[in-house]
């Protein structure tokens, strides 16, 4: 899934348009609920801040999915703990089609879900 599929998803799922709030890093964006809540987080990352080899960067997605669904996920292709974000319960998804398409969508619904 590429950001733009992930923000369109976002925007026909949940009514969720993508806010960009840092001049610093423009191709950063929450996605928020209703309320103001943040139920996800798309960046573009180094490679090497993730841990993962080659140059450049990586778009990625952060969701909260919690401790025990975290730790099932982690250590898999296309998933890596959350940059930016409190490890414990955030993940960051890669989105250069490692993930798929139903592991992405599973996340976010499960994302929006927690973040009532």
């Amino acid at each position: 899934m590429t950001r733009e599929a992930l923000l369109a998803l976002a925007q026909t799922q949940y009514g969720a348009e993508a806010a960009y709030l840092w001049k610093k890093y423009p191709q950063y964006c929450v996605l928020r609920r209703p309320s103001g809540k943040w139920f996800a987080l798309v960046m573009d990352v180094p490679r090497s801040r993730l841990g993962l080899p080659g140059e450049g960067s990586v778009d990625v997605v952060d969701v909260k999915c919690g401790p025990l669904l975290l730790g099932s996920y982690l250590g898999r292709p296309g998933f890596a703990p959350a940059y930016h974000m409190n490890k414990e319960h955030w993940i960051s998804v890669l989105l250069d089609g490692t993930a798929s398409r139903q592991e992405i969508e599973t996340l976010l619904d499960i994302s929006f879900g927690l973040t009532k």
